[in-house]
């Protein structure tokens, strides 16, 4: 991985991790793989719940999967790969972006990392790709600095 590269290896994790992906419901197959600041690789995939709001996506298990084991500091960048039908040809899909929540999540874990995250995103074949930071896809995220304004806001 290059500082301005795409990750492939990340990728390939991400790719990977969609196999394991719970989506009975949507058919909606995610794998994320986040990168750790010694090359470590920690992957997600979503796990769709029959009551659809509660449900997980990839990103945030990969997240979470972090956390649990420590290592929310060390989060340097994330990949994200999916698609909902195998019968669309990659040709006309668009890399996957993280959702709104996601997006929410990945700028929290940004802030207590104390870096920008690297998105790296794909379809699922990883044909299609796009590159952002976690900033640039949630500019104006909420932060903690929201409930240092105190009771006159």
């Amino acid at each position: 991985m290059t500082a301005t590269g795409f990750d492939n290896e990340l990728m390939a994790a991400a790719r990977a991790a969609m196999a394991n992906a719970h989506a009975p419901y949507s058919g909606f197959a995610v794998g994320a793989a986040l990168r750790l600041t010694d090359n470590a690789i920690i992957t997600g995939a979503n796990f769709e719940n029959a009551s659809l709001g509660l449900s997980l996506c990839a990103e945030t298990v990969a997240i979470a999967s972090a956390s649990a084991a420590g290592r929310l500091h060390d989060v340097m960048a994330i990949a994200l790969a999916g698609a909902s039908r195998k019968d669309i040809p990659s040709a006309s899909c668009v890399p996957l972006t993280p959702c709104g929540r996601c997006r929410q999540i990945l700028a929290e874990a940004a802030s207590l990392a104390g870096r920008d995250i690297q998105v790296y995103c794909a379809d699922a074949e990883g044909l299609n790709r796009a590159t952002y930071t976690a900033s640039e896809l949630l500019p104006h995220a909420f932060s903690a600095a929201a409930f240092a304004r105190g009771p006159n806001m």
